[in-house]
């Protein structure tokens, strides 16, 4: 099991944090939501919760709850500008399908 981020998505996720002025690190879940069924969440971590695993890559702290880790298993978080929109970009293995707007997804 596992989960990658991108040293251009790290960075991004320490300056979050850094301006923030606390947090371990990001959790990364997903949730019911849009056409496809399922959307990402990334929220800040303060605390571990028991139900937690951690995956640490590019120096980054990544929390993810056991029972969303069946979907996001494989996944690499990265960041991206586009014109005047920017975000996370999230490549899943598990992903069978995706909606036309990319907000959510099938697997």
């Amino acid at each position: 099991m596992a989960i990658t981020i991108t040293e251009k998505a790290a960075n991004r996720v320490a300056d979050f944090i850094k301006n923030r002025g606390k947090g371990l690190g990001i959790r990364l879940g997903v949730k019911s939501s849009g056409c496809s069924g399922l959307a990402y969440t990334i929220e800040f971590v303060d605390e571990k919760s028991k139900d937690d695993e951690k995956f640490i890559t590019e120096k980054t702290n990544i929390f993810i709850s056991k029972k969303d880790l069946v979907y996001l298993d494989g996944t690499q978080i990265d960041f991206a500008k586009e014109g005047l929109n920017e975000g996370f970009k999230f490549t899943n293995p598990n992903a069978k399908d995706a909606c036309g707007c990319g907000e959510s997804f099938t697997v």
